[in-house]
């Protein structure tokens, strides 16, 4: 038996991956001349469920999953939040390659908290027809706590992605949810930023009682508008793009303690802006490289966390 996203709740098979309401993909919509669209090991669900046990401490209660998404064991490695799981999601398919289809439930009941990455830096492979795409649901409840934090991911030259990703989230918890793009491989060969099809990626935001909150969505075509123009990414190579959901007390902190800035030596900006409907934060920063990006995002990060929980996220493992 599958399960939904929510907690506890049987299903007959694992919930689908459905885009056809996404016209920018229509052109792609081609079927694949090797395996087909969510074939054995092209299909990948993963579903984690957080809770409090008895003792106060965070622990993964719920996990299912299908290749090729694998979930690591629950570490507790942050010296400020000894009790907070830490659970790293891995891919046995290398890249992700035309004709797949991903699936992400996450969900934190009352008073969880948790910190979720990647292993590595996700790549999306050449293709030549179809794309490759992700649903994801993250589900906080009362008090609930999360750092959704995944290493880049890196579009390659006539690579096509599409993500969608549902933030439920009660108004006393609070989520941060980080996404940070590269160009493509910048030091491959000659060479080939922005040299992608297309990366369509949307969020949204709403109440567990069904209120809609924020919708953000940005398509990039290169072919149909160059990404270096002026007011998009200009001479800038990387993008971040974090999302926060907190109780309004804790965004107006956090907004206060938060400063927009161009840094045209070490080629490094960022900017903060409120998301509607009281719903908490949006931060981006762009860059030239990956490294001086993360970094950013982890230290705006720790200040979520210490506005939120009143301690900072921890220096980042050096082979991180």
């Amino acid at each position: 038996m599958g399960f939904d996203y929510q907690l506890g709740h049987k299903t007959s098979s694992v919930p689908d991956v459905d885009f056809s309401d996404s016209r920018e993909m229509k052109p792609y919509d081609t079927k694949p001349k090797a395996m087909y669209v969510g074939a054995p090991g092209k299909y990948g669900y993963l579903r984690m469920g957080f809770e409090i046990d008895p003792r106060g401490k965070c622990i993964l209660r719920d996990l299912d999953r299908r290749v090729p998404l694998i979930a690591q064991q629950a570490l507790y490695f942050d010296e400020e939040m000894p009790d907070m799981p830490c659970v790293y999601i891995l891919s046995n398919s290398g890249q992700n390659m035309e004709g797949d289809r991903y699936r992400q439930d996450i969900t934190l009941r009352e008073g969880a908290f948790a910190f979720v990455s990647t292993g590595a830096a996700t790549k999306v492979a050449e293709m030549n027809c179809n794309y490759a795409g992700m649903v994801q649901n993250i589900i906080l409840e009362k008090d609930a706590y999360l750092e959704y934090l995944p290493e880049p991911m890196i579009p390659c030259r006539n690579s096509r992605y599409i993500s969608k990703t549902s933030l439920v989230v009660d108004p006393t918890a609070t989520v941060t949810y980080s996404e940070i793009y590269m160009a493509g491989r910048k030091y491959y060969k000659e060479g080939e930023l922005y040299k992608f099809d297309i990366l369509s990626v949307c969020c949204t935001g709403s109440r567990p009682d069904g209120e809609e909150l924020f919708r953000e969505k940005f398509v990039i075509q290169p072919e149909k508008e160059n990404p270096r123009n002026l007011g998009i990414m200009g001479s800038f190579d990387v993008f971040a793009n974090v999302i926060v959901m907190t109780p309004r007390d804790k965004a107006d902190e956090i907004y206060a303690a938060t400063d927009a800035f161009i840094d045209r030596d070490k080629k490094l900006a960022a900017g903060i802006t409120r998301l509607p409907n009281d719903a908490g934060l949006l931060y981006k920063v762009i860059g030239m490289e990956t490294g001086p990006v993360k970094k950013l995002v982890r230290e705006f990060c720790s200040r979520v966390r210490m506005t939120v929980k009143g301690v900072p996220i921890p220096e980042e493992f050096p082979w991180r």
